[in-house]
């Protein structure tokens, strides 16, 4: 959890940027981006010459030849020389990186502008990020401070679109429980929240449950991973574990630097139109965890040869691609709206199909429209699947609290809602009063419908209402008492007079 003087700080930080001319958050973020990337290099440069030293092998800084580069070099000079100096020397500098191991985001930085405009706002931020003491926090708190940097993408105004809340993230991580080993992959990646909250969750399980410490909203924290012994593990986790695609730069370039500061020094995270014909869907992944872009088509001539449908709705491409993109056995855990579940086209008809007899269709969480507000409305579930084998039945839940107000405003109540019963019952595939299970054979009998309204057993409650005449005679026998009561009222005041 961060303190409340590093939220001060970003806070102070944002207010600068607000007031120095860049009011879109999106802008914002990525040249804020930009600086601590430059602040990183210099820390991770100092890490790798230690470990080098360590290991006696040969040490070549990244700023060989380019120490004026470093940000202990520039981060001291008068406002003009500053701008000057970072716009066309620094800033040209990590645009031109190699695509060495440990600079993959270098090489979205290709295309990437520098926008900070006045000298007073570079000098102002460059001295806050120093106040924050990025290279001395723990690597939770790293993490933290681009997380709440992030936080402003979702309030009011502010391109909320971008970001998938947390904790249904968390939730759709623990229902398909990633392990070490298995490749995670995102196709619509944006910041990076899924691929974060899967490493999260696999260094969780594999730290000491008295050393885990979660704040009010059960986000988990000194997550050291102390049971993961072998130094190959976190290599693996590191460099061969997360893959994430985008077709926004930006994103590209943010995810890139989120996945840093939380601790993944080597991201797989590429700019890429997974829809479109130039993209690979070679089965590479164990797991799929996504958010897609829900409304939209795509030119019918760029589409990508590997779909069997001749649809051109993004949203059914999306989930044929993360089947087309699993390994048998891969499990995907990934957000649609609900039009996928109910509609009668045939391309939605032929989705659920393969749904339901290419795969094992595990759960659907039906979700509260207020999910996503104020940004969309739109009523969305949780498909979870396992590619391979053929459906029996499937198990429905049908959130209604996830544990903020449903309104605009998303003000905080538990924090939690029924996500924590979600957990528990999907893993039993429990029935209860807001989950149960329908054979496919049914939902055969549906035409492959998988709208939970279609197989809910909704039970009446009887209420027993008094006679209509009855009613009415307890009325007037209860205007007479009032009429008789002010009658003897009446008469005491005037014998009083």
């Amino acid at each position: 959890m961060l303190a409340a003087e590093l939220k001060s700080q970003i806070n102070k930080l944002w207010d600068k940027f607000w007031s120095g001319g860049i009011a879109n958050p999106l802008t914002a973020i990525e040249q804020i981006s930009y600086l601590i990337f430059m602040r990183r290099l210099e820390d991770l440069d100092k890490i790798h010459e230690q470990r080098a030293s360590v290991r006696k092998e040969k040490f070549k800084s990244i700023f060989d030849g380019n120490e004026n580069c470093r940000w202990s070099y520039w981060r001291h000079m008068n406002a003009d020389d500053m701008l000057k100096h970072v716009r066309d020397v620094v800033f040209s500098f990590i645009k031109n990186l190699h695509d060495g191991e440990d600079v993959l985001f270098s090489q979205y930085m290709k295309d990437a502008v520098f926008m900070i405009p006045k000298p007073s706002l570079l000098q102002e931020a460059v001295s806050i990020i120093d106040d924050l003491h990025i290279s001395e926090q723990n690597q939770d708190t790293q993490g933290d401070i681009y997380e709440y940097l992030l936080s402003e993408l979702k309030s009011a105004g502010k391109n909320g679109q971008f970001r998938t809340p947390r904790h249904i993230i968390r939730m759709m991580v623990a229902l398909v429980d990633p392990q070490i080993g298995q490749t995670i992959c995102d196709p619509a990646c944006g910041t990076g929240g899924f691929l974060i909250n899967a490493y999260e969750h696999i260094v969780r399980k594999n730290t000491s449950e008295d050393i885990i410490k979660y704040d009010h909203d059960g986000t988990p924290h000194n997550l050291i991973g102390d049971k993961i012994v072998k130094r190959e593990y976190w290599d693996l986790l590191r460099q061969k574990t997360f893959y994430g695609f985008d077709f926004d730069s930006t994103m590209v370039r943010i995810g890139l630097m989120n996945m840093i500061l939380h601790g993944i020094e080597h991201p797989n995270i590429r700019y890429a139109d997974v829809l479109s014909r130039k993209f690979d869907q070679s089965v590479k992944y164990d797991v799929v965890l996504a958010n897609p872009p829900f409304a939209g088509s795509v030119d019918k001539g760029d589409i990508n040869d590997n779909f069997s449908s001749s649809t051109t709705k993004t949203e059914l491409l999306f989930v044929e691609l993360f089947y087309n993109i699993l390994k048998t056995g891969g499990r995907a855990a990934v957000i649609v709206p609900n039009g996928i579940l109910a509609t009668s086209s045939n391309a939605h008809n032929e989705l659920r199909k393969k749904l339901c007899e290419n795969c094992q269709l595990e759960g659907i969480v039906t979700m509260p429209s207020g999910i996503f507000r104020p940004y969309s409305g739109v009523s969305t579930a949780v498909l979870i699947f396992t590619k391979g084998g053929k459906t029996e039945k499937v198990w429905f839940y049908e959130m209604e609290n996830d544990g903020y107000t449903l309104d605009d405003k998303r003000d905080p109540l538990d924090e939690k809602g029924d996500i924590p019963d979600v957990i528990e019952k999907f893993l039993m595939r429990s029935v209860s009063k807001k989950s149960f299970v329908v054979s496919v054979d049914k939902i055969k009998e549906n035409d492959y419908s998988l709208s939970l309204t279609n197989y809910k057993d909704y039970k009446v409650k009887r209420i027993a209402y008094d006679d209509p005449l009855k009613i009415i005679d307890e009325i007037i026998s209860s205007e007479k008492e009032i009429q008789s009561d002010l009658e003897e009222l009446r008469h005491i005041l005037a014998k009083n007079k």
